[in-house]
């Protein structure tokens, strides 16, 4: 019988030393990589992704005169960090009359920004700037402010016109702000309304101290943070970036996850768009897992290894084990290609939530025994036993669940970040 207890990271630790006879980490396969060299050797000198999220098409309409001031958690620590802004799904370009970044103060809710860190972010040189209609803009290192790994920083920028904002971030598990007036360069914005979202943010980059590397979580909404606590950083994601930070690992851990994501399907825009208007179906899932791969992957700066835990939401509307396993190695083949390090995570159980039929129990359990047996991946990560109950394995043990039976709770993403081996990133 399980010992009902939260520290979740002993737990976690101890379970998975029974289940490997005392090795300590959860039930790790690795094998021989088919693909060519890898691309994860740490490297000095460049820029290293320290945060990311994944865009989505969708719609956030802005009235002019307001200060948009978003936080994100910042894994990875450097200098010259830079800015990438994204509009991919707009359909309009988007004036930001300034952009402005610094290290946060006050608590779990504050957007202020520590009054000596505060800096403006530049283009090309220029502190205003248009990011076109499905374009991105990398910003200019910006000079003098060093970041720590685990701090949390600031973005503001200024929107003088009325606009509709068409990329987003649907789930920031993060409080944020707009603010009436021009407050970007002020260290704190009074008033104003919360958004739960990123608003045409993409990442942020740094140049470590010294060599680094990045990996990515790619997933769905339990790698995004549902169950988590809005303003905590306890995604699993950020709590392996704290573990690799203990333990003086220079290591970025990008969290690529959409809530609702599938691997397979996603929304598809009509021949010849692109734009959110034109997106048919919940744009806010975002595309596919295969056609998002690239993007969100493959072109993070730094970028030497993939955690994939994606396909529960495939399962939960039908998709079978086969095609599943088809996607996974199409997943496995891009990240080769490119040298990645391609490590599987297994699907969570789902007993008792929306998702539970016989049919979809026996798809993800046909997925989940090819991922831990067939060799394919470099490696794997064995999430579900991490958090299944003992005695009902279908089930998520209740101290991980968040009461949907689904996804986890604080103590449950403790549990998964605590399953994923830091030598992994040694290779």
């Amino acid at each position: 019988m399980r010992i009902d207890r939260f520290s979740a990271l002993g737990r976690a630790a101890s379970r998975r030393a029974l289940i490997l006879g005392g090795v300590g980490v959860a039930a790790l396969v690795a094998v021989p990589g088919a693909a060519g060299q890898r691309r994860n050797t740490p490297a000095a000198t460049s820029w290293t992704g320290s945060w990311t999220t994944a865009p989505t098409p969708g719609t956030k309409l802005f009235t002019a005169d307001r200060t948009v001031r978003q936080v994100v958690h910042l894994s990875l620590g450097g200098i010259e960090p830079r800015l990438r802004l994204t509009n991919e799904y707009g359909d309009e370009p988007i004036h930001l009359g300034e952009v402005w970044t610094g290290r946060r103060a006050g608590g779990p809710d504050s957007t202020a920004m520590r009054p000596g860190t505060v800096r403006p972010v530049t283009f090309d040189g220029r502190t205003g700037v248009v990011v076109p209609a499905g374009g991105n803009l990398i910003s200019d290192p910006v000079p003098d402010l060093p970041v720590a790994s685990g701090d949390d920083l600031v973005i503001t920028f200024y929107l003088p016109e009325s606009v509709r904002a068409g990329t987003l971030s649907p789930n920031s598990y993060q409080r944020n702000q707009v603010v009436p007036g021009n407050v970007a360069a002020l260290p704190d914005g009074f008033g104003g309304a919360v958004i739960t979202r990123y608003v045409l943010l993409g990442g942020v980059s740094v140049r470590p101290a010294g060599p680094s590397a990045a990996v990515v979580a790619f997933g769905d909404s339990i790698t995004c943070g549902a169950g988590s606590t809005i303003g905590a950083n306890r995604r699993w994601p950020d709590l392996l970036a704290a573990r690799a930070r203990t333990a003086g690992r220079p290591l970025g851990v990008l969290n690529a996850g959409i809530g609702g994501n599938r691997l397979l399907s996603g929304p598809e825009p009509p021949t010849g768009g692109g734009q959110a208007a034109n997106y048919r179906g919940n744009v806010t899932i975002g595309p596919s897992g295969l056609r998002r791969f690239a993007r969100d992957v493959l072109d993070q700066p730094g970028a030497g290894h993939v955690i994939t835990l994606l396909g529960i939401n495939d399962v939960g509307h039908g998709a079978g084990a086969d095609a599943l396993i088809a996607g996974h190695r199409r997943l496995i083949g891009q990240g080769r290609a490119a040298g990645l390090t391609m490590i599987g995570g297994t699907l969570l159980p789902f007993g008792g939530s929306g998702y539970d039929s016989p049919e979809h129990r026996a798809a993800r359990d046909a997925l989940n025994r090819w991922i831990r047996e067939s060799g394919e991946y470099d490696a794997v990560v064995d999430f579900e036993a991490a958090v299944c109950d003992d005695r009902f394995p279908q089930r998520l043990w209740r101290g991980y669940d968040r009461g949907d039976h689904l996804h986890p709770n604080d103590a449950g993403m403790s549990a998964l970040a605590a399953a994923v081996p830091l030598d992994l990133f040694s290779r």
